[in-house]
Order: structure tokens, then sequence, then C-alpha cells
């Protein structure tokens, strides 16, 4: 179950999600994994699939992991799964599991958008160079916090909740109660994983860069400079596939190394999980 919430997670990722005013995002899954799991376990495969998106992929960058893993793994499993818990205490029917799902996915991802705001938005106060310009993040707090909250909540949240609540109001109907049923009754899902990551190529139908997470080149177009501490510290690990593509590729050669990519990493993360299960017991 952990393995297929991991790598669910990691493939769900590679779906962007086009949004109005050029910019895309995509689901995150933690708060599936939390519903079914508990907490700890959304932070064991969130974790998982953000460290072998940032070192095999370039996606999402290492000298970010830390802050990503607190935002998408720590902090969206946690207020996912008590706030579905509160929301579905005692004998809860199939509409208000789906609903206290949904409401808890929404808000784990508004505030997992809010502290990613509030992370970029005090870096110029934080950290500036002697010219006096952010080496980091440029924009202050009055720029991040609309410029985070309104797509997420509009869009990203949205999408978020209603994936989440789908799933998990799945895997509820099919093992009741009790999370630990025989192998057969994941097959469906280990399908639908399948095809997911067969799909993928639709992620790169709309390729604009998410908000905040610019290139060297499109940092210049938007400040005019490269602030120092990006300059420095971008190349420090470019992955063994970066960005889940081989540079020079054209749109088929990149559909196929996309699904690539995706079985390559879901692969990788049920593998880990399934020998740390092996060597746990002893």
């Amino acid at each position: 179950m952990l393995a297929l919430g991991a790598a669910f997670a990691f493939v769900i990722m590679m779906f962007n999600i086009p949004i109005p005013g050029g910019s895309s995002g995509h689901m995150v899954g933690s708060t599936v994994v939390a519903a079914v799991l508990g907490p700890w376990a959304g932070v064991i495969a969130l974790s998982l699939a953000l460290t072998l998106q940032a070192f095999i992929f370039a996606d999402g960058g290492v000298t970010t992991l830390a802050a990503n893993c607190f935002n998408m793994a720590f902090v969206m499993s946690f207020a996912g799964y008590y706030t579905y818990r509160a929301l579905s205490y005692g004998d809860a029917g199939g509409a208000r599991r789906f609903l206290s799902l949904a409401v808890a996915a929404y808000l784990a991802a508004a505030l997992a958008a809010l502290l990613v705001a509030v992370e970029l938005g005090i870096q110029p106060h934080i950290a500036q160079g002697i010219d006096g310009r952010p080496l980091y993040a440029p924009y202050p707090l009055s720029v991040t916090v609309p410029a985070m909250m309104i797509p997420h909540l509009l869009f990203f949240a949205p999408v978020e909740a209603f994936g989440t609540a789908l799933v998990v109001s799945y895997v509820h109907r099919t093992s009741g109660d009790t999370l630990y049923r025989p192998p057969a009754r994941l097959k469906p899902l280990w399908a639908v994983l399948v095809l997911l990551v067969i799909l993928t190529p639709i992620g790169l139908i709309y390729s604009a860069t998410p908000w905040g997470e610019w290139g060297r080149e499109e940092a210049l177009g938007l400040l005019g400079y490269l602030p120092q501490g990006m300059e420095r510290l971008g190349g420090v690990w470019r992955g063994l596939l970066p960005g889940y593509n081989l540079a020079g590729s054209g749109k088929v050669w990149s559909a196929v190394f996309y699904v690539v990519s995706a079985a390559v990493g879901s692969s990788a993360v049920v593998a880990i999980i399934y020998l740390w299960g092996r060597l746990w017991p002893r």
C-alpha cells in the first residue's frame, strides 16, 4: 500500500495542469497516502518521491529539497490527515467521507501553498547581496502570497480535493475499515498506476513554467538580472535525466522519455519501499 501510494504521488506530479495567466501546476497526493495509511506514511511516501525527482530528474532541485519535503510531505500529510479525521468522525457514510476527504485535501494544498509563498516572500529580507539585491527569490510577500494563493485556491486545490476524494473513497469501498487486505484488492489500483504512466505525456501538452520555478533565461527576462545566489547554485546538480528528457529530443522522443521516466521513477519508488519492507523485520 505504501509503495503504491508513493508511486502514485510520483507519477501524478508529472501531469501539468494549465491555468489562465500562463502558468501551470500539479496534484501532489499527500492526503491520499495520509488518509489511508496515516500521516507518517504520507511523509515517507512524498519525501521519497520528491528525493528521486530531485536527484534523478533535477525536478524541484536538491537545494530546495528540504523545503519541498516540509511543505508537501510533512505539512500536507498531517494537515490533510487530521482535517479528514475531524470531519469524518463517527460512522461516516460514503457521502460524508467523500466530502471530508475533499475538504481535507483542499485545505492541505492551500496551507502548503501559503507556506511556499511565505518562504519565498521573506527571502528578499533575509538574504541580500552587497548591492542590496536579493540573493535568491526576488519578490516580497505582497507579490508571492497572491501569486501562489490565487491559482491554488481556484484551480490546484480543487483538483487535489477531487482526486483525493475519488481515490481514497475507492480504497474504502474495496477494503472497508481494514487497510490490509489480500493483494488482489489492489490490482485495479496498480492497473490505474500503469495507465497513468502511459498517459504521462499529457503533462507535456502544456509546458508553461509554474510560478517561482523559472530557469536562468526566464528569470533574466522577468527581472533583467539573475540573483547571485541562484546563479551560483543553479548548476549544483543537473540530474541523470534532467527534466525527464534528453537535451535536443523532438516532440515524439520527449513523450517517449517522459513515459520512460515515469516508469523508472515509479519502479524505483516501489523497489526501495519493497526492499525496506524486507529488511525492516531484520
